[in-house]
């Protein structure tokens, strides 16, 4: 058994996981895993640079989870940055820090390769299980980009596209500095002109429409799975395998979409930093189903972070 940490920081969220691996069984098995929203890619996608108040955040999120690190006599360590720190122009600012908290240097990933780490994580565990037909198709909804992989056991094809859920909210949904509440139709119709014309790039190289098994990972996936059980507060154990049919999520996006801040952080199981990005993300979602032909997703709450752990293990 080795004991691994892998952090995985996004557009909106750094995500920390510790845990054991035996890659004799291929069992991972969690020690801790958390989560914070930092929203690192705040004003990144306008003003092409991380802003002062996202990396102190993000070093806050960064000097908690050196400690649980330590606290848990980590042997491997592997931070992986991705879509927000890839764009800016200031990211070494972002590397020095993590460097100076963490002890390591984060790698600042490609499309590519943070489309690998969620295959291996969403699917690892998937083999056997009924009804789940290979090839899969994972999409990973992040912050700042969308990752379409489809492969059997393996990767045959992968793409990341700069569509993700706050990347689509800051680009179509502010106005004035502040979410429109709700949107107005115009707004939506743009937002999901650009969905569209990220598909239609990802489909140059992958075959999206040739997937049997749709699995759908990250914050805005297991957010719309949680409303669409109506769940009491936010559980990863009912959410982890759920599937959602895309009628439900044609509901759950449509009620979203017409609805009040208020009324999203009403849910018991929104996460506050969701509540102004988590229509964007469900449109994403629906639009691919919309594209595929997926009549149900698979929500996995394994994803790049199991790869990551798997990668250093």
């Amino acid at each position: 058994m080795t004991r691994v940490a892998a952090i995985d920081c996004g557009t909106n969220s750094i995500r920390l996981l510790v845990a054991d691996a035996d890659p004799a069984t291929g069992e991972l098995t969690d020690l801790d895993r958390r989560m914070t929203i930092v929203r690192l890619g705040q004003g990144v996608d306008r003003t092409g640079r991380l802003a002062p108040e996202a990396l102190e955040r993000t070093f806050a999120a960064c000097r908690e989870y050196a400690e649980v690190v330590k606290e848990y006599g980590v042997e491997r360590l592997r931070f992986v940055a991705t879509s927000a720190s890839r764009d800016a122009e200031n990211r070494d600012d972002f590397v020095r820090g993590v460097l100076d908290i963490l002890g390591v240097e984060p790698e600042v990933i490609s499309g590519d390769q943070e489309a690998e780490f969620s295959f291996t994580g969403a699917t690892r565990e998937l083999a056997g299980r009924d009804h789940l037909d290979k090839p899969y198709l994972v999409v990973d909804i992040g912050g700042g980009s969308t990752e379409f992989v489809v492969g059997d056991d393996h990767v045959r094809a992968a793409r990341s596209v700069d569509v993700g859920c706050v990347r689509m909210t800051e680009r179509h949904l502010v106005r004035d500095g502040k979410v429109t509440d709700p949107p107005e139709s115009e707004q939506v119709a743009a937002m999901r002109a650009d969905i569209v014309a990220a598909l239609d790039l990802a489909e140059r190289t992958v075959p999206l429409r040739e997937a049997r098994t749709m699995v759908g990972l990250a914050g805005s996936v297991t957010t719309v799975s949680a409303i669409a059980q109506e769940l009491p507060e936010y559980d990863s154990a009912a959410i982890h395998h759920s599937r959602i049919s895309r009628d439900r999520v044609r509901e759950i996006t449509d009620w979203l979409l017409h609805s009040t801040h208020a009324e999203r952080a009403a849910v018991p199981s929104m996460h506050p930093g969701r509540v102004d990005v988590i229509a964007a993300g469900a449109l994403v979602l629906l639009t691919i189903m919309e594209r595929t032909g997926a009549e149900e997703v698979v929500v996995s709450e394994h994803d790049i972070l199991d790869g990551i752990a798997w990668s250093v293990a």
